[in-house]
């Protein structure tokens, strides 16, 4: 399903259920001029519309069941059951390409372009920090021939859309920053209303959206199984010892390649895995809120009373990739890199919260 006929069938849906329960008609604002002494709010602010940005898709709101679908192979016991609430956002339908990140690359060592307000980086810097590390593909496995991935993967055409690799953590957030401020930076001067920052998803919005609305599902497609009623594989993953292409691909896959979920979203599941916003703890899942959790360690946050800089922060992976067995693949699978890495295997997709009722009639 494409992204119109989806935001029109969540626009219906939606729009029915809202009807039904009576919240169609909610809000809307009373400012205007000419008060005579009364309180009417303030004028001008009428106008706002929560548009889909380019290359998103709507998630609606919604209540599902977080945590493992099948069994706990490797007995980790971190991800059991927990209800789980969350707010309507939208998500990047696809992993970010290597083209896409190229635009943004390109800014700061090509264009030299500069946003208001926005931080400046040098170029030496920028290459240091940001730049994806190419070396990953011969560093992250030993005694591979990844030299000719390394030279060709980020800058040849033919991968312009395959999913971007070897951003750290750090990389993927201020990417996410300044693609709010270079669409923000447009639309302030068009005298447009500011959207909302682009970031990573939390990892709750990740599983969820990964479900794509059914909730337990064991993947992305469903339940249990990793290949369709043809005999073709769902993903791109390694099905066994020594066996990478049954899917395809020997590395990662064009974005798209494979069928997107009801939501709408492709690649939840293999290709590369992705960063989260969430910092890992094996013990965060009943700690966190049941409404939009995002763990934050305080002893690897620099703002928080027990932060120790000799813990080495770690971040929340999700999804699996193309090196990785189908348990990797499954919605409810939890695992971590160190936020300071970069990876052969893991890139990332961007959300923007949805501001306005929660509804979704929006949608």
């Amino acid at each position: 399903m494409n992204k119109s006929v989806l935001s029109k069938v969540v626009l219906v849906l939606s729009g029915a259920v809202a009807s039904a329960c009576g919240l169609l008609g909610l809000g809307g604002g009373k400012g205007g001029g000419n008060d005579q002494g009364e309180l009417v709010g303030v004028p001008g602010r009428e106008g706002w519309v929560m548009t889909i940005p380019y290359g998103m898709v709507p998630i609606p709101a919604g209540t599902f069941h977080m945590g493992q679908a099948d069994e706990d192979p490797a007995s980790t016991q971190i991800n059991f059951n927990k209800q789980v609430t969350i707010g309507s956002f939208f998500m990047d339908d696809t992993e970010i390409t290597n083209n896409e990140y190229r635009q943004f690359t390109n800014f700061f060592l090509v264009d030299n372009g500069t946003i208001e307000g926005f931080e400046t980086v040098d170029a030496e810097t920028f290459r240091q920090k940001y730049y994806p590390d190419t070396a990953s593909w011969v560093r992250d496995f030993a005694h591979h021939m990844g030299d000719p991935i390394q030279d060709y993967y980020y800058w040849h055409p033919g991968y312009d859309d395959y999913p971007v690799v070897g951003v750290n953590w750090d990389a993927a957030v201020f990417f996410g920053k300044w693609r709010t401020a270079y669409l923000n930076d447009y639309r302030k001067s068009v005298g447009d209303f500011q959207m909302p920052s682009f970031r990573l998803p939390s990892e709750a919005e990740w599983e969820y959206a990964a479900r794509g609305g059914r909730d337990m599902a064991k993947y992305p497609w469903g339940n249990p199984y990793i290949r369709n009623s043809k005999g073709c594989m769902l993903a791109n993953f390694k099905p066994g010892r020594g066996n990478f292409y049954d899917d395809g691909f020997a590395y990662t896959s064009p974005v798209q390649a494979y069928f997107p979920n009801d939501f709408g979203l492709y690649d939840m599941a293999g290709n590369v895995s992705e960063w989260c916003l969430d910092d890992f703890n094996p013990a965060s899942v009943p700690t966190v809120w049941d409404l939009n959790p995002q763990y934050i360690d305080p002893r690897t946050n620099p703002e928080g009373s027990q932060y120790n800089p000799k813990i080495p922060p770690k971040k929340v992976v999700r999804g699996g990739s193309w090196k990785d067995v189908a348990y990797y693949l499954e919605t409810g699978t939890r695992t971590y890199e160190f936020k300071d890495s970069t990876r052969a295997y893991i890139g990332f997709r961007c959300a923007m919260t949805h501001l306005g009722r929660s509804s979704g009639q929006e949608f």
